[in-house]
């Protein structure tokens, strides 16, 4: 008999302790037959988000609040941006230096270089650790993987951070924050920013 895992589990299942892993009413009993015994991990319905057979949603928390997440992006930004700017003026690398009446802009690189790598650090840390940024925490919600609900992996995060925070270090800034966090407003039916859709993944409430 072969021991290969089976077609679509990537080889990977997630650990039983994983808080996120999907629980193991992954779609509703057929019509008329009896509920699962005992209910779902978070309380409630025991099938969590989804509702009908297939659903990747089957089993997970309802999603987050497109604005909570807004607020919690807000609040990271913040948080890592303060480091920003200590690290820059640390290292005199400020995006605009003036003296008397000129206004330098040519270190502006060397401080979107500091940007990106501490956002991108940050960002992919605590999403692999626990899924959750200190916004996140805060408002109640996590990251988890759309296939799965498990705890997004290392190259996961990875991911999902460099396509949120590169554009916004180096050429887009707050304009590429507002179209990828934004998407997650009209998007149907997952309600992923773009960030989420490159990585696969979901924001799911914890509350």
């Amino acid at each position: 008999m072969s021991s290969e895992p089976p077609p679509g589990s990537g080889g990977q299942q997630p650990p039983d302790d994983d808080p996120l892993r999907k629980n193991p009413y992954d779609n509703p009993p057929p019509a008329g037959g009896p509920p699962p015994p005992g209910g779902g991990p978070y309380g409630g319905d025991p099938y969590g988000g989804g509702g009908y057979p297939g659903d990747p949603l089957a089993g997970m928390p309802p999603l987050a609040d497109s604005g909570r997440r807004t607020l919690a992006r807000i609040i990271d930004m913040i948080l890592v941006g303060i480091v920003v700017w200590l690290l820059s003026w640390a290292f005199n690398v400020q995006e605009y230096t003036v003296d008397g009446d000129d206004v330098s802009v040519g270190k502006s690189f060397g401080q979107s270089v500091i940007a990106a790598v501490l956002y991108i650090a940050y960002d992919t840390y605590m999403i692999t650790r626990t899924g959750q940024t200190l916004g996140k925490k805060w408002l109640g919600m996590r990251v988890a993987n759309l296939d799965d609900g498990a705890t997004p992996a290392v190259q996961t995060s990875l991911i999902r951070a460099l396509v949120l925070w590169i554009p916004f270090a180096f050429c887009c800034a707050c304009v590429w924050t507002i179209i990828a966090g934004g998407w997650s407003f009209f998007d149907k039916p997952y309600k992923q920013g773009l960030h989420d859709k490159a990585a696969k993944t979901v924001v799911v409430s914890t509350r």
